[in-house]
């Protein structure tokens, strides 16, 4: 089975960002969740939502990294009423999933953005959690769902409280998932025994996102959440760590500047023109809802990847 070559033009051309940290609205009294802030989009993600008064656990695994994004953020923004709150998370442990989402929960009873923004991507062969599973699936893809399940109550708190379609969890994806494979997701292989070469994997794993994203607004029907998976864009940030010397040459070729892709992510959290239509969109760079890869959405799909993905987690709830 091969890659598909296809590229949307949006990867290309972006459109142009509509929602900046010039025109967000104040934010003050949202509660927020990025998860891989102390780094990249996270963190550039998480200055705009502070800058605009918005409270923010940064869910990242270094105490230490965190707490010097939080310093140089706060630093930046002193005028801020906004809070930012380590929180640890280590995706690639789910043991330690549940510990997170009480710690959080046992503080917080409102959730108005979930950001499912940390990722592996390409990572050394033979990289796996500590359960075994392949990485890029596991962190990815099994550690955000099983922190998503664990945070509904929270979630289900804002949606009856914020306005309407504010209420959202947002599943990071990748160009990489329009490169996936038809079915993008193959449920005999789930531990590669048959080896499939690391940029399929990665595809799979972002294709991953979309489908748990789709699934996800049909298994939350009726409580007013928005789900939406989106690419940010292309840019070179410590993701591409492991790519080779060729790889990350024609890479930077389309990449742009790593704030874009912030606008992306903030675009689809916050953004006021998104409706229940939109529900279980796409959004491309650098903010514009576009229709999803049909076979992403597909209900048999969708079901029989989360009943897997509910199976794979269940002796950690």
């Amino acid at each position: 089975m091969s890659l598909n070559f296809s590229m949307r033009c949006s990867t290309v051309l972006p459109n142009k960002p509509t929602l900046t940290e010039k025109n967000l609205p104040d934010q003050t009294g949202k509660v927020f969740i990025v998860t891989g802030a102390s780094g990249g989009l996270g963190k550039l993600l998480t200055k705009i939502l502070y800058q605009h008064n918005g409270k923010v656990y940064l869910a990242a695994r270094s105490e230490t990294k965190t707490k010097e994004a939080i310093e140089e953020i706060t630093a930046a923004h002193p005028s801020s009423k906004g809070e930012l709150l380590f929180l640890k998370l280590q995706l690639d442990d789910l043991t330690t999933i549940k510990q997170t989402a009480t710690e959080f929960l046992a503080k917080e009873i409102r959730l108005d953005v979930l950001w499912n923004n940390a990722g592996v991507m390409i990572p050394p062969a033979g990289s796996r959690t500590k359960q075994g599973y392949e990485l890029q699936y596991g962190v990815n893809n099994l550690g955000h769902f099983l922190l998503t399940y664990f945070l509904r109550p929270a979630l289900e708190t804002a949606a009856n409280i914020a306005p309407k379609n504010s209420v959202r969890v947002i599943w990071v994806s990748s160009s990489a998932a329009d490169a996936a494979p038809n079915p993008a997701i193959d449920l005999t292989n789930m531990d590669y025994h048959r080896d499939e070469g690391a940029w399929m994997k990665y595809c799979r794993s972002k294709a991953a996102s979309v489908v748990h994203s789709a699934e996800f607004v049909r298994r939350t029907k009726g409580t007013g959440f928005i789900s939406l998976s989106l690419n940010p864009g292309n840019f070179v940030t410590n993701l591409q760590q492991n790519m080779s010397k060729m790889e990350l040459t024609m890479f930077k070729l389309i990449a742009s500047e790593p704030i874009n892709g912030a606008y992306t992510e903030l675009f689809a959290g916050l953004s006021g023109t998104i409706t229940e239509e939109d529900n279980g969109g796409w959004v491309s760079p650098f903010g514009k809802v576009e229709k999803v890869r049909k076979d992403l959405v597909d209900p048999n799909l969708g079901g029989k990847f989360w009943d897997w993905s509910l199976q794979e987690v269940k002796p950690y709830m």
